[in-house]
């Protein structure tokens, strides 16, 4: 049960906390499929029943003011108790019926997620899962303020109120295509792709990030050919020989095993290895269902490990 599809929260507070989070009335529109307009007129009548203002803006994003952050603080606690109730609620039902709400990073959509649901919906039919894609930061912040019960992230600090019930430790690798002349190395150093047209993610994906800051501590200079904020899209290019991607195997499993792509893990002593996190709330804030998932995805990150033979 989700008190957000049940009505038990008012469209205003939705709307609020929507806007809250993102920072933009713009980008809370488009989320609820709303015109922007109608986000702004209902915060404006918030505020004009209240008499304050709940947002100021500051370098063209909305931050809360102190009443906006009180406002915030109360209606996350109301939510968590409406969260609770009707966790306990679905509780009396077994786990024959309920909804999972659960935020993952782009490359997981790919392989692992829609696996870990074919396992879980065998044992468990009638529970429904609903499934984000974000980034990792966005994915920890939904997992933290009670937005969703579980999150799968790359290489993020866990904030305080969030659990981390399981982890599993990848190489940073190569995706390229079977014919190239990478492609048969068991591993490979950054020195070896002197020269190769390289394709990275941007800044807005950890993995962007992550991988300046690892070259930058191997001092090896990248032939860029392209930058992007899409996973998918990297693997296309890899996958058309337009260039070599640098990310994990996480997400294009179903492309190695049908041999249109490969994977070469570069081993440095100055790579560390990528950490992909399953993040969840409190346990008491678990319900059932939402412990059941957990379980298979934990049992997901364990294959996976297993598969690479890397530690925890």
């Amino acid at each position: 049960m989700d008190p957000y599809r049940l009505g038990l929260v008012a469209i205003r507070i939705h709307y609020f906390q929507l806007v809250a989070r993102l920072g933009s009335m713009r980008q809370a529109a488009q989320l609820l499929n709303v015109a922007p307009s109608s986000v702004s007129r209902i915060i404006k009548q918030l505020e004009d029943d209240l008499g304050l203002p709940l947002f100021e803006r500051v370098r063209q994003r909305l931050k809360l003011t102190s009443a906006g952050e009180l406002m915030l603080y109360h209606a996350r606690q109301s939510f968590s108790e409406l969260d609770r109730a009707c966790n306990e609620i679905n509780a009396l039902h077994g786990l024959h019926r309920g909804t999972v709400s659960v935020a993952i990073i782009e490359s997981v959509s790919r392989g692992l997620m829609p696996e870990a649901l074919e396992a879980f919906w065998r044992s468990h039919p009638g529970i429904a899962v609903d499934v984000r894609v974000m980034s990792s930061q966005q994915v920890a912040t939904a997992v933290g303020e009670g937005e969703c019960d579980l999150g799968l992230v790359f290489d993020i600090r866990v904030p305080r109120n969030v659990r981390r019930i399981g982890m599993v430790s990848l190489p940073l690798g190569v995706v390229i295509r079977p014919d190239h002349r990478l492609a048969g190395k068991a591993d490979l150093r950054m020195s070896d792709l002197a020269g190769e047209r390289v394709i990275l993610s941007d800044a807005s994906l950890t993995l962007g990030a992550w991988v300046e800051e690892a070259f930058g501590r191997t001092f090896a200079e990248l032939n860029q050919r392209a930058r992007t904020n899409s996973i998918a899209l990297m693997t296309d290019l890899a996958k058309r020989d337009l260039g070599l991607a640098l990310q994990t195997r996480v997400g294009i499993e179903q492309d190695i095993a049908e041999g249109t792509l490969g994977f070469v893990p570069l081993r440095d002593p100055k790579l560390a290895l990528r950490k992909l996190m399953l993040l969840s709330r409190t346990e008491k804030e678990m319900s059932p269902a939402s412990a059941a998932l957990g379980r298979v995805l934990g049992g997901h990150l364990d294959r996976l490990r297993d598969a690479t033979g890397e530690a925890a």
